[in-house]
């Protein structure tokens, strides 16, 4: 099979699990003797940034063309062919340019696309052989967690020969309220076990992975006041700001964390992980890389984490965020209004955690064993038969102007703030590409 991603967000380097999930596909795809290919964004304007983390993390990846003057960088990463552009138009044109010379057989679009700009435009060219990868509720186009909501967006993904969900509560939100059928299937992205085990009760950092408004630094930075005792670990990601980055060099008692070619390597150094998000999670990988090593995990009780937790302790109440400014941060991501959050349960529960060696040893077992288990059932090989499975859905028709119209055109069915919110994104993305969001 020849098979096309595309995606709003950067490939080289990868930038959160979103991105990373689908390049693992791809690659077990390729590896079973598939070509694959993506079409992505470009990290044009942070390219010491770009080329630190390729370092950090020791990709081997080889720049076949790099064409200034046509605006698209072309990388091979392992044996898949990677495209970029940091221009949203000029990235539309590759995505057509790519159907029509590439002709694959499926098209897989990552939610990773605000306004569905490249889903109309994979709807229009290639019908019928399209799947909707649903990482990021924010970014689907239905449901109360979704920064844009749109029936036309809503309609394109209806029309998808497929739906693929990262997890059970996810798919369960998108049947709810998309309609969608959804096949769930877990991204083989955890290592091949037994992994060696991280977690110790003496000592180590209390860590927080991409530290920023939506995955609740405020909660991190709260516990890091309150705890002065312990020491904090921050591993900055696509959502950590400069104010961010400031905050932390602030606590003397947080230590900021380096990129690295494999989460494990700040696992090892990691006594327990916080993930206190405040959106709506869609699956956390975070939390089963972390009980795969034996960490425990205090999560937020939001969306997929429930579910990534397995059933262990510790899922935790916030006060979610429901609201989003009309203006952008660096990243070209809308400014969250976070709730003012009740961190007792959060101090009490860390503090309980790391005075009761019964306490932490127990449950750094039951999460080794149940994130074990899950992993185990995980098949690589099941988004290759799940491709083959599909029958090709005719094209069909769309309401109004869905697909022949152009996002300017699609703009007329946005709210006027949704629509402020929209162009503005747009036109930040011509100078500054949002990194990958999950």
């Amino acid at each position: 099979m020849r098979i096309l991603l595309a995606a709003n967000a950067s490939y080289v380097p990868p930038r959160g699990g979103a991105t990373r999930s689908n390049l693992v596909w791809l690659e077990h795809l390729a590896a079973a003797g598939h070509s694959c290919r993506v079409v992505a964004s470009e990290l044009a304007h942070d390219r010491a940034g770009k080329l630190e983390q390729i370092r950090n993390e020791e990709m081997r990846v080889v720049v076949s063309q790099l064409d200034a003057a046509d605006g698209v960088e072309v990388v091979r990463h392992g044996s898949v062919l990677v495209f970029s552009s940091a221009d949203p138009a000029r990235r539309g044109r590759l995505l057509r340019e790519q159907i029509r010379g590439f002709q694959p057989d499926w098209v897989l679009v990552s939610s990773e696309d605000l306004g569905q700009v490249l889903l109309r435009e994979t709807v229009h060219e290639a019908p019928g052989r399209v799947v909707y990868l649903a990482h990021t509720p924010q970014l689907f186009p239905f449901g109360p967690a979704s920064w844009n909501p749109d029936p036309n967006g809503a309609e394109l993904v209806r029309l998808c020969a497929g739906v693929v969900a990262i997890g059970s509560h996810t798919a369960e939100y998108i049947r709810q309220h998309s309609g969608c059928e959804v096949t769930v299937i877990h991204p083989p992205i955890y290592p091949a076990g037994p992994l060696e085990e991280f977690g110790n009760f003496d000592e180590g950092l209390i860590t927080l992975i991409n530290p920023c408004a939506v995955k609740g630094i405020t909660i991190f930075l709260s516990l890091a006041r309150q705890c002065p005792e312990y020491w904090f670990g921050a591993l900055p990601g696509w959502g950590t700001t400069a104010t961010d980055r400031d905050a932390l060099d602030s606590l003397p008692n947080v230590t900021v964390l380096a990129n690295v070619k494999q989460i494990g390597q700040v696992l090892r150094r990691t006594r327990v992980l916080l993930m206190p998000s405040l959106w709506y999670e869609g699956f956390g990988l975070s939390v089963m890389e972390a009980m795969l090593r034996g960490i425990p995990v205090l999560a937020s009780d939001s969306g997929g984490l429930v579910e990534a937790k397995m059933g262990t302790r510790f899922a935790l109440p916030v006060r979610p965020i429901e609201r989003y400014e009309a203006v952008f941060d660096e990243h070209g991501l809308p400014m969250a209004v976070v709730p003012e959050q009740d961190v007792q349960p959060w101090v009490g529960a860390l503090r309980g955690l790391l005075s009761d060696r019964i306490l932490y040893e127990d449950e750094s077992e039951t999460s080794r064993e149940r994130a074990r288990q899950f992993v185990d059932s995980i098949r690589p090989e099941q988004m290759e038969e799940y491709l083959r499975s599909l029958i090709h859905k005719p094209a069909g028709r769309l309401r109004s102007a869905t697909v022949t119209s152009g996002p300017h055109d699609a703009l007329r069915h946005l709210s006027p703030e949704k629509r402020a919110l929209l162009l503005q994104r747009l036109r930040h993305k011509a100078s500054a590409v949002r990194n990958d969001a999950h």
